[in-house]
């Protein structure tokens, strides 16, 4: 009999002893050297990770892949995802905890199947000028985690976001020897393009005509890449939004419906419902009880 994986929240705490974070980060040596640098199989039901690794060696063991660790590298780790580690002793690197709810990159990734975030990988970071860039990044992300300085969140986000943004520039599919799948570029372009208006409420055909293509066909490419159609990709950004506006923000239902665009509260609440299965309010409530928890935990 198979022994199943057990579901942690970070590195073997039970889940009755929940941190109070969004975001961590620490040295990989610093965790896995208490556990004979090795991490046995586990998940996370709500964290996304990243490891960097800078120098040294191992095996990420990635829904029951080994892969190698050549640096410098990162892993990143979905939701959800069974995992483990085995690193060398002079292993240099950090690994970076959020909750994946709360980064806008990272949230409703079961949602989005065809966005490089949703499976577990290790990336390569080939030589250049990202190599420098990232390890930067990553080193200033640390140091606002330490310091505990005013716009400490804010900047730790930035940093974030961009290492996470880079990093998914270099992740592309390898068809016809290297190139770039031009459908997953079209749906990553219109992904940018809905970041970028989603609160204008733009209509699908308004997305098309800026992509220079017809919305029959734009949501034909969409639909085979993501399985949502453009409408339901407009609708995903919107509601990622209003979600973390209502958790971690004191603006009303009102406000929140205004700054996404909705014509009066009433509507947003019935596509909120539409998406989430509760009201905004049911929602700030539940998300904030279970915050709360985490805190006192």
């Amino acid at each position: 009999m198979v022994s199943p994986v057990p579901t942690y929240d970070l590195y073997g705490e039970s889940r009755a002893k929940r941190p109070d974070f969004w975001l961590h980060c620490e040295t990989i040596a610093s965790r896995s050297s208490t556990h004979h640098w090795e991490i046995s199989l586990h998940r996370h039901e709500s964290f996304q990770q990243f490891l960097y690794i800078r120098n040294g060696s191992g095996d990420a063991i990635l829904s029951g892949t080994t892969v190698a660790l050549t640096p410098p590298c990162v892993v990143a780790v979905p939701p959800g995802v069974s995992h483990g580690f085995r690193f060398s002793r002079d292993i240099d690197g950090l690994v970076i905890t959020l909750v994946a709810e709360r980064l806008r990159l990272t949230a409703g990734l079961a949602k989005r199947p065809g966005d490089w975030l949703s499976s577990p990988r290790v990336i390569q970071i080939p030589a250049g000028d990202d190599v420098a860039y990232l390890d930067q990044t990553f080193s200033r992300l640390f140091a606002e985690f330490e310091a505990q300085r005013v716009g400490r969140n804010d900047l730790i986000e930035a940093h974030l976001m961009a290492a996470i943004l880079i990093l998914g520039r270099g992740v592309q599919p390898d068809a016809a020897g290297g190139a770039r799948d031009p459908k997953l570029a079209r749906v990553e372009a219109l992904k940018d393009l809905i970041g970028r208006h989603f609160r204008e409420q733009l209509p699908a055909e308004s997305y098309a005509k800026l992509l220079n293509v017809s919305p029959t066909h734009l949501n034909r490419v969409a639909r085979e890449v993501t399985g949502m159609s453009i409408h339901d990709l407009i609708m995903a950004r919107v509601i990622d939004e209003a979600r973390r506006a209502l958790v971690f923000t004191t603006a009303s239902v009102q406000a929140v419906a205004d700054g996404l665009g909705f014509a009066d509260a009433a509507y947003f609440s019935r596509s909120f419902r539409k998406c989430t299965g509760q009201t905004p309010r049911q929602y700030r409530e539940a998300e904030r009880e279970r915050l709360a928890q985490v805190e006192a935990g």
